[in-house]
């Protein structure tokens, strides 16, 4: 049976602002959300964390050869994209032992890391793993002297705090919706406005930053704006100076 018109349009109508308020010009934005990994931060390089788990396990010359280096990495591309393993995978940042349980099944697929699980888990998850590109501080600096508030939404298992404290930047980031935290992962509304929340401020003044359509779009279904950046594995800037004009 079809949809009523009616019941179609409430659908889209609910909990929305009054007549007024729609046909007015857009709130400004107040506060900037961002993702955390491929966004804000990124990880080291899977040859460097490999050379560092190598040494995290006793085995600090194990990868000198650059051929032996490169079949770990082909080994751990094959080995993401066993049945078993992959099964792991969807909701790993649901928990921290979710997370661990995915990342350690996958690790176990790979000889080089069989047996050595838990540092690799471990030099994964450190605190200098985790790299902030070069506009993440000034960015994060120039929206915290305009007096927007800041906060990360990021689908990960593992506590991000310590990394941006590690880096000099735990007074620019007000507050984090983790997916593990949270108990929801994006593009869930939930995990948005959840953010919003903690940051005491109107989804509909808030803008969502983040590099994947499919889980940082969907900020809108809970009322923010998005601003999605390429979704390629940059080191260098990501082009978050272009979120300034968005809150001039």
């Amino acid at each position: 049976m079809s949809t009523p018109i009616r019941t179609l349009f409430d659908s889209y109508s609910h909990n929305e602002p009054p007549a007024d308020e729609l046909a007015a010009p857009v709130p400004p934005i107040e506060a900037v959300v961002f993702d955390f990994s491929n966004t804000v931060f990124h990880i080291i390089e899977v040859e460097e964390w490999l050379r560092r788990v190598a040494s995290a396990s006793d085995r600090p010359d194990a990868l000198a050869d650059p051929d032996a280096l490169a079949a770990v990495v082909a080994e751990l591309t094959e080995a993401y994209l066993r049945p078993d393993v992959y099964a792991l995978q969807p909701g790993r940042d649901l928990s921290i032992e979710a997370h661990r349980r995915a990342m350690y099944a996958w690790f176990s697929a790979v000889p080089f890391l069989a047996g050595h699980e838990e540092a690799a888990y471990e030099v994964m998850a450190a605190v200098d793993a985790w790299l902030p590109y070069p506009d993440t501080g000034p960015v994060l600096h120039a929206l915290t002297e305009r007096g927007i508030r800041t906060g990360i939404v990021s689908n990960i298992g593992f506590d991000v705090r310590p990394h941006v404290a590690h880096h000099g930047l735990a007074e620019v980031v007000d507050a984090y919706a983790l997916s593990y935290e949270v108990g929801r992962e994006k593009p869930d509304p939930l995990i948005f406005r959840t953010a919003c929340t903690a940051l005491d401020v109107d989804p509909r003044r808030t803008l969502m930053v983040g590099d994947s359509a499919g889980h940082d779009g969907g900020a809108v279904a809970a009322g923010l704006r998005a601003f999605l950046l390429s979704g390629e594995h940059r080191t260098g800037e990501r082009g978050l100076h272009q979120v300034l004009r968005l809150v001039a």
